[in-house]
């Protein structure tokens, strides 16, 4: 049986000052994605890597929403390589973009160069959006506000600048998912530890320190004061052992499971047991 526990949510002010700096040095190594599928920085390079990106994660599309963004204030928290960021400015966008790091910063600056696109592009820290209430008509966020310390204020900090009736658009890591169980057997069960939880197991040995899955009605819980709150999860090129499995997990033990992963079992018996936890709603409007 493996064991779990519930997160507690924490304050920004209970963490320690390095948790944030851990998380921000993690991704300035390289931003998620970097040194599996983008070679370079010419438009070529970038096209292969959103191609890449939208074949191994084809739900994005139908999630973000792009085409809908026309004329539209957008903010996306956590740009990473720029590739669902470029969608966004070529759909016609009134763009801005943060990240933690610099180089999510500096990626995404260079490709919208290439392709002569616009966006208002900063550091910035989920826990504490450099805007004002009200501010943008759409939030978008995919894989990001989980590495941060304090994510039910980074979730508190998206329904701040939504304007009322604006749309959220977030994916967070789930935690019953193939993913973690196949990190569970291989970090926690093969090294004698077999009670260590699912939720230590993410911190520890899923990307950056101190990342976080959540359940469904947990992610709900993060979005409670918004409404018309959708969750669903969705199996992963990760889960399936499709493509590669990211940047901190290599070695035969792995080549032999990717071979021989019964994906269509997976798919028939654990169709809800997928890492990506799709959740979506709206700001509410006052006094309708």
């Amino acid at each position: 049986m493996i064991a779990v526990q519930t997160p507690v949510p924490t304050s920004a002010s209970a963490q320690p000052s390095s948790a944030k700096e851990d998380v921000r040095a993690f991704w300035d190594e390289a931003s998620c994605g970097e040194a599996l599928y983008l070679a370079g920085q010419t438009a070529a390079d970038y096209d292969r890597q959103a191609k890449a990106r939208y074949h191994l994660e084809p739900y994005i599309k139908e999630f973000a929403r792009f085409g809908d963004a026309q004329g539209r204030r957008v903010l996306e928290i956590g740009v990473g390589l720029g590739a669902d960021h470029e969608q966004f400015a070529r759909s016609g966008a009134l763009l801005s973009g943060v990240d933690l790091t610099d180089r999510a910063i500096a990626n995404t600056r260079q490709r919208l160069a290439v392709f002569e696109l616009q966006s208002n592009l900063q550091v910035g820290d989920a826990e504490a959006l450099p805007f004002s209430d009200a501010t943008f008509d759409m939030v978008y966020s995919w894989g990001v506000i989980h590495h941060s310390p304090d994510t039910p204020t980074a979730a508190d900090e998206i329904l701040r600048v939504l304007a009322p009736g604006g749309r959220f658009a977030v994916m967070i890591y789930h935690r019953y998912s193939m993913v973690g169980y196949m990190l569970w057997f291989r970090y926690a069960l093969l090294k004698l530890r077999p009670f260590q939880s699912l939720d230590d197991i993410y911190s520890q040995y899923l990307e950056s320190p101190g990342t976080k899955a959540y359940s469904l009605a947990e992610a709900k819980a993060l979005f409670a004061r918004a409404e018309r709150v959708e969750a669903r999860t969705v199996l992963t090129h990760g889960d399936l052992l499709e493509g590669q499995a990211g940047q901190r997990h290599t070695g035969w033990m792995l080549n032999v499971a990717r071979r021989l992963w019964p994906r269509r079992l997976i798919k028939t018996l654990f169709p809800t047991h997928g890492l990506f936890l799709l959740v979506e709603g709206y700001k509410p409007v006052v006094g309708k």
